[in-house]
């Protein structure tokens, strides 16, 4: 049987302006990139604090290689689990306010394995509709009931709450909406689940190394704790400037994925090199308030700019500042023409977001500069001046 009925698929993707390409990074991650040969401005990386290339953490990285090698060699229940690993896991769990956390290979791999290991068909599980596609993937293969309720409305959470007479209950939502870069109306659906003695897990993924004090994330923002989110969840890719991810809780959870989330069983463990990175990292994540301080300053000048263009930002405090732009080829068209420019921002299209709500995503990082902004806006003003003309 050949794929020449995917072929067509793939065409029909490319007529629709939903074809997706890799682009070639050649340089480390920072403002001026070098893009398939091309010198570019970036606004789309998730490094927010400028750590993906800072020197600390590449020493701390080439000297955990030398330490331990580059290998996990086995997954940690076996013989993968290392004294940097443990040591990140401690830290962590300190960074986080919890008694214990546990370090999973990627995101998708910590929010799979937390929602399975804790659910099955006897429960039932509560989405955010514009939920991260890992924490939507997790709930559907749990075998739990699966349901959506509306972007941040504690009331249509509380409605299906009520409805439901499962075993366990678990309401799981982002803490900065990837897509959006809006924060979780966290203590009003904290206070909703708890009437009805639900547990409440929160991906903290864009939200650790940019709010809280020291960086510690949204649910410290809301001045919540382990009583009202169970389950936290960060990864180490974006603020961070590393990779991987970890589950942050009680003794009792954290025992709990060791036995069962299929993910951290089954898999060999990080590189120990860069568990050793991302302890530096954390670091000076905590210690160099002036990267948040900095990045907020940017934002606000961003946000600014935008409101005298005219330009249609999403409602965002975060370093993602998405511009809704409609329609697919319009997105792409944009894109394109900001590239021709020397700046280089990815077009979101659906199915990542929905229907006619195609977006420019523009991340904005700690080491970009108020000059490097204001070309951004600059060539954004030319942009949509030309396009609309």
């Amino acid at each position: 049987m050949s794929f020449d009925q995917l072929g067509a698929e793939l065409q029909a993707r490319k007529k629709q302006s939903l074809y997706r390409q890799r682009r070639i990074l050649q340089s480390p991650q920072a403002p001026e990139v070098i893009v398939d040969g091309k010198a570019c401005l970036a606004f789309c990386s998730n490094d927010y604090l400028g750590l993906a290339n800072h020197p600390d953490v590449i020493a701390a990285l080439k000297q955990g290689a030398d330490h331990y090698g580059v290998g996990g060699g086995a997954s940690h229940l076996v013989n993968g689990h290392s004294q940097a690993h443990h040591a990140l896991e401690e830290e962590l769990a300190e960074f986080t306010g919890r008694p214990r956390a546990l370090l999973f290979s990627t995101g998708y791999m910590a929010n799979i394995g937390a929602v399975n290991a804790l659910l099955d068909k006897r429960d039932a599980v509560f989405q955010d509709r514009v939920n991260h596609a890992s924490l939507l993937d997790a709930g559907l293969l749990s075998g739990a009931r699966f349901q959506r309720f509306l972007h941040n409305d504690a009331d249509n959470l509380d409605s299906r709450l009520q409805r439901t007479e499962a075993r366990r209950k678990l309401v799981v939502c982002d803490g900065v909406f990837s897509m959006d870069g809006d924060l979780a109306e966290l203590p009003a659906i904290c206070q909703t689940s708890a009437a009805h003695n639900a547990w409440v897990m929160v991906d903290d993924a864009h939200g650790f190394g940019c709010i809280g004090q020291q960086g510690r994330g949204t649910v410290d923002h809301f001045d919540l704790g382990s009583d009202q989110v169970q389950v936290l969840v960060g990864t180490l890719g974006k603020a961070f400037g590393t990779s991987g991810a970890f589950v942050a809780g009680s003794e009792e959870l954290i025992e709990t994925l060791i036995q069962h989330a299929r993910t951290y069983i089954y898999t060999t463990s990080m590189s120990p090199a860069i568990a050793s990175a991302t302890r530096a990292s954390l670091k000076l994540l905590q210690q160099e308030e002036w990267r948040r301080e900095k990045l907020n300053h940017l934002i606000q000048r961003f946000r600014s700019g935008c409101e005298q263009l005219g330009l249609p930002l999403m409602a965002s405090p975060t370093p993602i500042q998405p511009i809704l732009v409609g329609e697919a080829d319009r997105a792409m068209a944009i894109s394109a023409a900001l590239e021709a420019k020397g700046i280089f921002i990815g077009a979101i299209r659906p199915p990542t977001v929905p229907q006619g709500g195609a977006r420019l995503r523009v991340t904005i990082s700690a080491s970009h500069t108020d000059e490097q902004l204001d070309r951004l806006l600059d060539a954004l003003s030319d942009v949509m001046a030309r396009l609309e003309a």
